[in-house]
């Protein structure tokens, strides 16, 4: 479905850790500011005050799987209900690192977490709503890990994950994306980021420009 009116709409950016998200996302914000929408960009979890404390204690803190799950769909509500749906209601247009896909990926595909009491969970925070369009940075793991080494950053516990684990979240996310096909655009994360962005402002244009 093409948007072409001036209300707002939610764009998820999803993909492994090391899959180059955040240069995408400023190049989609940028994209979306040049077509005159205003633009609110925001991450999971995290996106609001709370958002952000249990984005600490989940990124660091050891749990079980089920509380894990519990409060990134608790970090989601608030996010919904403080950032997003206000943003959305207002005409603003809103740029998410990571929604409800990013569970099923991680928490069903990566940890084996059942995935009826993923789909309840969000059925219950947002049963009406799905991002607009989802940009989804397809890269084999290995590759993923040595650009996540590379960057030098101290890792969270997601991160020092082994490579079977990113598998398996790298064919969750891929199901996911082929259940919902209408919403995803699957790109090779493995191309140049020229490459990449001349793909983003494609289908950005394709389905947002008036």
């Amino acid at each position: 479905m093409k948007i072409t009116d001036p209300c707002g709409g939610l764009i998820s950016f999803e993909g492994i850790d090391g899959a180059g998200k955040s240069t995408q996302i400023a190049r989609a914000c940028a994209w979306l500011r040049g077509h005159r929408r205003e633009v609110v960009q925001t991450r999971e979890p995290g996106g609001t005050p709370l958002g952000e404390k249990l984005r600490v204690l989940l990124l660091h803190d050891a749990m079980h799987l089920e509380t894990e799950a519990l409060l990134m769909f608790a970090a989601r509500r608030e996010h919904l209900a403080v950032c997003i749906e206000p943003a959305l209601a207002a005409g603003k247009w809103v740029v998410t690192d990571r929604f409800s896909d990013a569970t099923y990926a991680y928490q069903v595909g990566g940890r084996g977490l059942d995935a009826d009491k993923c789909r309840h969970l969000e059925q219950w925070v947002h049963p009406h709503r799905q991002p607009d369009l989802t940009f989804l940075f397809d890269l084999d793991p290995a590759i993923a890990a040595a650009r996540v080494a590379k960057a030098g950053a101290a890792p969270d516990r997601f991160e020092r994950e082994q490579l079977e684990f990113f598998t398996q979240v790298r064919a969750a996310y891929l199901a996911r994306a082929a259940s919902a096909g209408d919403r995803f655009c699957v790109i090779d994360a493995a191309q140049s980021p020229e490459a990449i962005g001349a793909q983003v402002d494609a289908a950005l244009s394709a389905r947002f420009a008036p």
